[in-house]
């Protein structure tokens, strides 16, 4: 293990491997695992028992809260929020005696919120600012700005950079201009077209 980390907290109890690389500010707390050739961002949190598979690439000021786990082939961008439990997979077909299979990706994009015990399967990304509801089930790629929940998980309204529910679902197949809502908590106006 590098311990030449600067402003980095690693509690005695994680294992950190050879060839992570960890951005300055982050926390690494009880019993998390980080594998090999995995990168970690600035001021990110690793929550108790969080496991982060190798090659696993994490953004800046990600919060990841106990017991998520972050399998090979998952691209975490920045200020992304992970509720305790949350389980990302990466083998669509997955059999104990495979010894051939293929790791599927799985992008999360900057600013989105995961609500815990949630399992996201793999393939798919999640659109800036999604907000995903507790125990939900991704199965599909989720629109940015998109609040989704359920299993599977389905559109339920959209949200603002700050979180709070903006509009509800547009009919079926119909688009919105989501320029011209604005957030009633940061009046910030939401840009461009979602579906």
């Amino acid at each position: 293990m590098n311990k030449n980390y600067k402003n980095v907290k690693i509690h005695p109890t994680a294992i950190v491997e050879d060839d992570v690389e960890i951005g300055e500010g982050t926390s690494i707390w009880h019993h998390a695992h980080v594998r090999k050739n995995a990168h970690l961002g600035k001021k990110c949190i690793l929550g108790k028992g969080v496991y982060v598979d190798a090659e696993v690439t994490i953004g800046d000021g990600v919060k990841i809260q106990n017991r998520v786990s972050i399998y090979h082939g998952v691209t975490i961008g920045n200020n992304v929020f992970l509720g305790p439990h949350v389980v990302f997979t990466n083998d669509l077909y997955p059999r104990a005696f495979n010894q051939e299979w293929k790791i599927v990706k799985t992008k999360v994009e900057d600013g989105v919120s995961i609500g815990a015990n949630s399992v996201i399967i793999c393939g798919i990304t999640l659109g800036k600012f999604a907000m995903i509801g507790s125990g939900s089930v991704i199965t599909k790629d989720v629109p940015e700005h998109a609040l989704v929940f359920g299993n599977p998980a389905r559109i339920r309204g959209y949200v603002c950079k700050c979180g709070l529910k903006v509009f509800p679902k547009p009919p079926e197949g119909e688009k919105v201009d989501v320029s011209k809502f604005v957030c009633e908590n940061c009046e910030r106006i939401l840009k461009g077209w979602v579906k």
